[in-house]
């Protein structure tokens, strides 16, 4: 018989685990999180089994009002167990919902 998932079990990829993470922290109108370690083979930081280099796009409303280093902090703060555990860079695009659709 196997075990139902249960709130307090962790997501099986960092990839998921940040998404997650970045869920609860920021309530995020729009999130993409994506495994980009493949393409820092050879830097610093790489491991061969990867989940070390990460890019994020994060729209949420919590970013109104916040300089783009506030943002930035904040991601970071939020991650930390992350880095601890491994991880070596991240990519951010974080945008308040206005300014994700000035994009557009």
């Amino acid at each position: 018989m196997q075990d139902r998932p249960t709130e307090t079990t962790q997501p099986a990829s960092r990839a998921a685990r940040i998404e997650a993470c970045l869920r609860r922290a920021f309530a995020p109108e729009a999130i993409a999180v994506e495994d980009d370690s493949a393409r820092h083979f050879g830097h610093a930081g790489y491991r061969p089994e990867g989940e070390t280099h990460y890019n994020v796009r994060l729209v949420a409303a919590a970013f109104r009002g916040q300089s783009r280093v506030a943002r930035s902090r904040a991601v970071h703060a939020a991650l930390v167990e992350e880095f601890a555990g491994g991880m070596h860079a991240l990519s951010l695009r974080l945008l308040t919902p206005e300014e994700a659709a000035a994009e557009r």
